[in-house]
This record gives structure tokens, sequence and C-alpha cells, in this order.
């Protein structure tokens, strides 16, 4: 039976996401690209979900501000205090230890680019995609961070996959996304109906006003 590789990108702990997500992948292992828990109602419980899988973890600048931020937004400080109050001192100190990126079977994976965990790659082809890509050998890098579902062809033949966000979906279709890799090397990019609505109203009540707004959404820029 051919095996599948699950790859679940920026989960930011919106457990019911994740579980909708994990009744719909064949997966047999995963691949957790980073952004794990902050900024959802569920962190704790998500963590403890995602150590149930077969899976190899990476780091996400969220997992990273969960005990450092100088780099964040200023709108977003708030909603990173209080992700670190739910999520408790050493889940972020787990979290923010993980490794940058990780490759296997020719693949590089990355939270937001091989250079960077904010400085990602876009749907449409951008001049600077190469300095991005700056000393990549794999033929493919898989990446997230922009919550933003899409392959292409980038610089050099190399092959840019995004995933999608589990949890905070930000390109108009609420639907939770993930993607699966084939044993003979397909992706396949899914998305997953859930219960958004619930997932918004209690993230407002235990997080914050943005990133609810942003699961209502599904806009990275919100009104």
């Amino acid at each position: 039976m051919p095996r599948v590789l699950g790859l679940l990108y920026d989960v930011h702990g919106n457990l019911p996401a994740l579980e909708a997500v994990l009744a719909d992948c064949p997966a047999e292992s995963f691949l957790l690209g980073g952004d794990h828990v902050g900024f959802g109602a569920w962190p704790r419980e998500t963590a403890e979900r995602l150590r149930q899988l077969d899976a190899e973890w990476i780091r996400g600048n969220v997992d990273r501000w969960l005990v450092d931020a100088p780099d964040a937004p200023e709108a977003m400080l708030g909603v990173i205090e209080r992700s670190r109050e739910l999520a408790g001192e050493e889940l972020s100190r787990e979290l923010a230890a993980l490794p940058e990126s990780t490759t296997r079977d020719g693949t590089l994976y990355c939270h937001a680019s091989p250079l960077s965990d904010m400085d990602s790659f876009y749907p449409e082809p951008d001049g600077t995609d190469a300095e991005r890509l700056m000393g990549v050998e794999a033929r493919r890098v898989v990446f997230g961070h922009t919550h933003l579902q899409f392959m292409r062809e980038g610089p050099g033949g190399i092959e840019l996959v995004n995933p999608g966000s589990v949890g905070i979906p930000l390109d108009g279709d609420r639907r939770a996304a993930y993607a699966i890799v084939t044993d003979d090397g397909t992706i396949e990019l899914r998305r997953v109906e859930y219960d958004w609505q619930g997932a918004a109203r209690e993230v407002r009540a235990k997080v914050g006003d943005l990133p609810a707004k942003r699961i209502e959404q599904s806009r990275f820029d919100v009104s």
C-alpha cells in the first residue's frame, strides 16, 4: 500500500480544524511545518493531539514568538502574550527550540523560506524569489507562513509548494487547508470543511479579536 506523508502547516491552535483535517487525511506520517499552537483557543490540546502523530516538527515564527518576539508587529503583541499564557512556559520553550528546517527525499521543508521564518513566497512569481532560494539544492521547497495554498515553479525549476493553513486560511476560503505527498512524490492540495464559526467564537473569547476576524474573513487585512 502506498505510503502518504501529510503536510500540516500553520495549525495555530485550532483544534476543530486539525481534527477535521486528520479525519480526512490518509497519511501514515506527518511533517508539521510550524506555528503549531499560537493564536488559537486550544494550544495545549492541539500540541497533545499533534504529539499522538508519527510526525517531524519544525519551528515557525509564532513558535519563536512564544519565547521572544522582537520582530513581531505591534498589533500582535497582546495576542502573543495571551498565547504565551494559554500555552504555558514549558510548551512555549519546547516549540521555540524546534529546528528551523528539515530535508527528506530531495525536498526542503521550512516555515517561510530557506532564509527566513518571516520572508516567504507568494502565488505570483517575484523577482526576489531567486534570493530566497540562493544555495538551495533541493528540487522542491515546501513552506507555509502566508496561509495561502498554492503550487508553482520557481527559479531554477525548483517546485514551490505552500500546503496552506490548517487553522487560519487567508486565501478567501475558510476551509482548513493541508497537503499530502504520495510515495511517488506527487503533491495533492486539499481543503476540509469544519466549524469555523465556532472556532472563531472561542478564539475571540480566549485570545482576541484579530485572530478571530482572520478566521471569519479568511483574510490577512481584516476590517
